[in-house]
Protein backbone atom coordinates (compact mmCIF):
# COMPACT_ATOMS: atom_id res chain seq x y z
CA UNK A 1 0.00 0.00 0.00
CA UNK A 2 2.50 2.45 1.16
CA UNK A 3 6.20 1.81 -0.33
CA UNK A 4 9.25 3.68 0.79
CA UNK A 5 12.48 4.28 -0.52
CA UNK A 6 15.62 5.82 0.56
CA UNK A 7 17.98 7.21 -0.89
CA UNK A 8 21.45 9.53 -0.31
CA UNK A 9 23.40 6.78 1.39
CA UNK A 10 27.28 6.67 0.78
CA UNK A 11 30.61 6.76 1.58
CA UNK A 12 31.94 9.47 3.78
CA UNK A 13 35.26 10.54 5.95
CA UNK A 14 34.79 11.26 9.18
CA UNK A 15 33.23 14.89 10.05
CA UNK A 16 31.69 15.04 7.09
CA UNK A 17 27.81 15.29 6.17
CA UNK A 18 25.60 13.36 4.50
CA UNK A 19 21.54 13.86 3.59
CA UNK A 20 19.28 10.76 3.28
CA UNK A 21 16.18 11.10 1.70
CA UNK A 22 12.82 8.89 1.91
CA UNK A 23 10.60 9.08 -0.61
CA UNK A 24 6.49 7.75 0.31
CA UNK A 25 4.45 6.48 -2.69
CA UNK A 26 0.91 5.46 -2.15
CA UNK A 27 -0.84 6.68 0.32
CA UNK A 28 0.89 8.29 2.87
CA UNK A 29 -1.06 10.81 4.22
CA UNK A 30 -0.97 11.43 8.16
CA UNK A 31 2.00 9.72 9.03
CA UNK A 32 4.79 9.86 11.03
CA UNK A 33 8.06 8.96 10.18
CA UNK A 34 10.88 7.23 11.35
CA UNK A 35 14.97 6.88 10.94
CA UNK A 36 16.62 3.63 11.93
CA UNK A 37 19.85 2.39 11.58
CA UNK A 38 21.52 -1.30 11.75
CA UNK A 39 25.40 -1.97 12.02
CA UNK A 40 26.75 -5.28 11.65
CA UNK A 41 26.00 -7.70 14.70
CA UNK A 42 23.47 -5.27 16.13
CA UNK A 43 20.20 -4.56 16.93
CA UNK A 44 18.25 -1.91 14.63
CA UNK A 45 18.22 1.85 16.88
CA UNK A 46 16.33 4.35 16.50
CA UNK A 47 17.64 7.62 15.09
CA UNK A 48 15.08 9.94 14.60
CA UNK A 49 11.37 10.52 14.10
CA UNK A 50 9.02 13.31 12.92
CA UNK A 51 4.82 13.50 13.36
CA UNK A 52 3.25 14.79 10.71
CA UNK A 53 3.05 17.75 12.23
CA UNK A 54 6.56 18.03 12.49
CA UNK A 55 7.29 17.24 16.12
CA UNK A 56 10.86 15.79 16.02
CA UNK A 57 12.26 12.86 18.55
CA UNK A 58 16.18 12.19 18.57
CA UNK A 59 17.97 9.42 20.00
CA UNK A 60 20.95 9.70 22.15
CA UNK A 61 23.19 8.79 19.26
CA UNK A 62 21.69 11.36 16.73
CA UNK A 63 20.77 14.72 18.81
CA UNK A 64 22.65 17.48 18.24
CA UNK A 65 24.20 16.34 14.89
CA UNK A 66 21.33 14.92 12.97
CA UNK A 67 18.20 17.15 11.67
CA UNK A 68 15.03 15.57 10.70
CA UNK A 69 12.53 17.05 8.41
CA UNK A 70 9.89 16.83 6.25
CA UNK A 71 7.98 17.78 3.10
CA UNK A 72 4.39 16.73 3.47
CA UNK A 73 3.50 17.81 -0.13
CA UNK A 74 6.41 15.15 -1.65
CA UNK A 75 5.61 12.83 0.63
CA UNK A 76 9.41 13.10 1.89
CA UNK A 77 11.38 12.81 4.60
CA UNK A 78 15.03 14.20 4.96
CA UNK A 79 17.66 13.54 8.07
CA UNK A 80 20.20 15.34 7.62
CA UNK A 81 23.63 13.56 9.27
CA UNK A 82 26.54 16.11 10.17
CA UNK A 83 29.77 15.47 12.10
CA UNK A 84 29.62 12.25 10.92
CA UNK A 85 31.86 9.19 12.84
CA UNK A 86 32.74 5.54 12.03
CA UNK A 87 30.19 4.66 15.09
CA UNK A 88 27.78 6.16 12.48
CA UNK A 89 28.32 3.42 10.18
CA UNK A 90 25.20 1.44 9.14
CA UNK A 91 22.22 0.58 6.91
CA UNK A 92 19.95 3.08 7.41
CA UNK A 93 15.97 2.47 7.43
CA UNK A 94 12.75 4.67 6.79
CA UNK A 95 9.64 3.26 8.10
CA UNK A 96 6.24 4.79 8.57
CA UNK A 97 3.31 4.84 11.40
CA UNK A 98 0.03 6.05 11.84
CA UNK A 99 1.53 7.30 15.72
CA UNK A 100 1.76 10.36 16.51
CA UNK A 101 3.68 10.67 19.97
CA UNK A 102 6.58 8.47 20.99
CA UNK A 103 7.74 7.12 18.31
CA UNK A 104 11.01 5.52 19.04
CA UNK A 105 10.02 1.69 19.45
CA UNK A 106 10.38 -0.37 16.40
CA UNK A 107 6.99 -1.93 17.16
CA UNK A 108 5.05 1.41 16.11
CA UNK A 109 5.88 1.12 12.71
CA UNK A 110 4.60 -1.03 9.74
CA UNK A 111 6.03 0.25 6.78
CA UNK A 112 9.60 -0.50 6.07
CA UNK A 113 12.27 1.12 3.63
CA UNK A 114 14.83 -1.17 2.03
CA UNK A 115 17.31 0.61 3.26
CA UNK A 116 20.50 2.62 2.64
CA UNK A 117 24.08 1.71 3.17
CA UNK A 118 26.41 4.97 5.29
CA UNK A 119 30.00 3.93 5.46
CA UNK A 120 32.14 6.67 7.41
CA UNK A 121 36.01 6.15 7.33
CA UNK A 122 38.33 7.45 9.67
Amino acid sequence: QVQLVESGGGLVQAGGSLRLSCAASGRAVSLSMGWFRQAPGKEREFVAAISWSSVTYYGDSAKGRFTISRDNAKNTVYVQMDSLQPADTAVYYCAATSDVARLSSLGQYDVWGQGTQVTVSS
